[in-house]
């Protein structure tokens, strides 16, 4: 915007004002006392050029994309830290309680005992917030000393950690809210409700679907598939939480909200090929599951296409270096598209490549 402001452009122009009776030629009293002036000027022109282009928000300016979505109350979520069941037992192998805040690892991450479940089970909330959390489970080591703890261990997960939200994932939502009409509780509305909540990906919304005053709202989680039972109750909380009508979530009066996971839909490819010299199937199969991932994360919860198509399949197939050509191509044992309900997503179940 500023790009002709360059320190010539200012500096001729402040010469310009000076009288031509006076000596204002380089090396000049004048000449000297105005260009450094036009110096800064001229780089204050480029950093007021940066913050304009600041202001607007932008995916790859993470730095400042919080400040510039938070006029529209677009927060990003915070990580949310993993929480499982752990089982706690004596030498007899029978269930024991252990003190609440007594800590335990698995590898390298720790773990505190926050609330009890039941007779020897606790909710164990691992400390390093994000899905890292997730990652591990089986045997506890205690950091601390528990008077007759023989074994403990991590058996469920009951809240699925999160990483805080990326950018992409917070300018997306930022994009939903300000370009498509949010107002008075409309399906667009359930939609933001929904992903207000950390661990949810996207949402649907299916009005009317058990009768008047009824309202379902199917969810995703970050990676495209069902999330889990705690993130669906947490959506259930966050938008209706009595599902009686009496609006005592973001719902208004009236509408009773049901929130479900997302169904998924395993697709499942065989297909025989012909290889390049030296090629393997194996080398075949890790690049097509990439590709047809990718494909079915584009096509969850789209309004547009609800196809899983065998041509596009086809495609990922042919666009593997060391396939010559492919044979008796099937997908859920079929050769034709697979048809994807409106609340469910595709995922990727088996590939079979073979010779």
């Amino acid at each position: 915007m500023y790009e002709s402001q360059t320190f010539e452009a200012i500096l001729e122009r402040m010469l310009a004002r000076i009288p031509d009776s006076m000596d204002k030629r380089e090396g000049s009293v004048i000449y000297d006392a105005l260009a450094p002036n036009a110096a800064e000027l001229a780089q204050a022109y480029v950093e007021l050029d940066t913050q304009i282009s600041l202001v607007f928000p932008n995916p790859d300016n993470e730095e400042y994309l919080d400040k510039s979505v938070a006029w529209s109350g677009t927060e990003r979520k915070e990580a949310i830290k993993a929480q499982w069941r752990g089982k706690f037992y004596n030498n007899q192998n029978e269930l024991m309680d252990v003190p609440i805040g007594s800590r335990y690892s698995i590898e390298e991450l720790n773990y505190v005992v926050i609330s009890k479940l039941g007779v020897g089970q606790f909710s164990v909330e691992c400390e390093t917030a994000g899905v890292i959390g997730n990652k591990y489970t089986g045997t506890l080591l205690p950091i601390d000393f528990i008077d007759g703890l023989a074994k403990a261990e991590l058996v469920d997960l009951l809240v699925s950690g999160e990483d805080v939200e990326s950018g992409e994932a917070l300018f997306d939502r930022y994009q939903d809210k300000v370009t498509k009409p949010i107002t008075s509780a409309n399906k667009n509305q359930y939609v933001v409700w929904a992903r207000e909540v950390s661990g949810v990906g996207d949402a649907k919304v299916f009005p009317l679907w058990n009768g008047n005053a009824t309202v379902k709202v199917v969810i995703l989680n970050n990676d495209k598939r069902t999330p889990s039972p705690a993130v669906v109750q947490a959506v259930q909380m966050h938008i209706d939480p009595t599902q009686d009508g009496h609006g005592e979530g973001a719902a208004p009066i009236g509408p009773v909200v049901t929130v479900v996971g997302a169904g998924e839909v395993p697709i499942n490819v065989s297909v025989r090929v012909q290889l390049a010299r030296d090629a393997t199937p194996e080398d075949v199969k890790e690049q097509l599951e990439a590709s047809i991932s990718k494909y079915l994360e584009g096509l969850a919860f789209n309004d547009t296409d609800t196809l899983v198509r065998i041509t596009r399949i086809a495609n990922f197939i042919l666009d593997v270096p060391p396939v010559i050509d492919y044979f008796d191509l099937t997908i859920n044992g079929v050769t034709s598209n697979i048809q994807v309900p409106l609340d469910s997503v595709a995922v990727l179940g088996m590939v079979d490549v073979h010779v």
